[in-house]
């Protein structure tokens, strides 16, 4: 299958999951390709065949994303360069969680998560060690009694029902034991940060030198600007006072074809992230708008020293995001 077949077998996908889903990102760079959302869950996807594909810097830019926008950055895809991911396995890239397609049909639309994750090692799954100890206990068994049925020492049996993770091995050993499962679902839609083994979200680019007084700009007016480096935006600025309506994608550099289609792209973006969306242009336009986003040039920018004014200014020509 394509990759273009698997972006548009898995829009659908989710649009069956009453998902609304954004148009594709088909401009470069692009750290994800698709937006969803469902309720108050926010996905940035990024799908491909071989996830080996993905590479450490659009694996941070995603991450980051995920932080500014309240989502759960995420890979669909088929393959590494050595064999086929299995179904009902999340596994990691870049310390962004990893589905193949079967696996993300079965949580959007069964709602069935998965139970099993990959790490170095092997694979495994995170036990609820409370209900283990209980039933160990109801059974009168000693803690060595038990790890010897698992063939492991008994300060490992102390840790699984401490809330150490175990081996998919271990795991029905224990179900064929107990006649009954101790596995937990893995959240996936909270990132997986129970079994994920990743760094802190990276540190922010810095920004481009040609956006700079754009930036500067907005920082003077009250807004938090967090530069991107792969996104199909330049920032994402948050004002002051949170509100999420004030959550703005923000675009700028000469108003050309292509950044017209940039500017449509941010726009569906923001629908589904529910965030504003704003391009800042080189050139005075007669249009405020494309399709939702905003136009402000620079010369109008300049001209505008008051704070409260600049802010207005975006809330007049970028549109409000619908409510969830």
């Amino acid at each position: 299958m394509s990759r273009a077949a698997l972006i548009g077998n898995l829009t659908a996908m989710l649009e069956d999951a009453a998902f609304l889903v954004s148009d594709r990102c088909a401009v470069r760079p692009k750290s994800f390709d698709l937006a969803a959302r469902r309720g108050e869950d926010l996905l940035l996807l990024k799908i491909l065949r071989n996830i080996d594909a993905l590479d450490a810097e659009t694996g941070a830019e995603m991450r980051r994303l995920g932080e500014y926008l309240d989502a759960t950055p995420m890979v669909i895809g088929m393959r590494t360069r050595d064999e086929d991911l299995k179904p009902g396995v999340i596994y990691f890239r870049h310390g962004v969680p990893v589905l193949n397609p079967d696996t993300a049909y079965d949580l959007f639309v069964e709602e069935v998560p998965p139970l099993i994750y990959a790490a170095p090692g092997g694979l495994y799954v995170s036990l609820d060690g409370d209900l283990l100890a209980d039933e160990r206990e109801e059974r009168g068994w000693s803690l060595g009694r038990l790890a010897t049925e698992l063939g492991v020492s008994r300060r490992t049996v102390s840790k699984y029902e401490d809330g150490m993770n175990a081996s998919v091995e271990v795991a029905i050993q224990l179900e064929d034991l107990f006649d009954k499962p101790f596995s937990s679902p893995v959240e996936v839609l909270e990132g997986a940060e129970e079994v994920r083994e990743a760094d802190p979200t990276p540190s922010p680019p810095d920004a481009d030198p040609d956006d700079e007084h754009v930036l500067h700009v907005l920082t003077a007016a009250g807004f938090t600007v967090h530069p991107t480096s792969r996104a199909p935006f330049k920032a994402v600025s948050e004002s002051e006072d949170d509100r999420p309506e004030m959550r703005v994608l923000t675009g700028h550099s000469p108003f050309t074809e292509a950044a017209e289609k940039r500017a449509r792209i941010m726009s569906s973006i923001g629908t589904v992230a529910q965030t504003r969306s704003v391009y800042f242009t080189e050139n005075r336009r007669k249009r405020e708008q494309v399709d939702g986003t905003g136009l402000v040039s620079c010369e109008e920018l300049a001209e505008m020293d008051d704070p409260d004014a600049i802010r207005e200014l975006i809330e007049e020509r970028a549109e409000k995001p619908a409510e969830a």
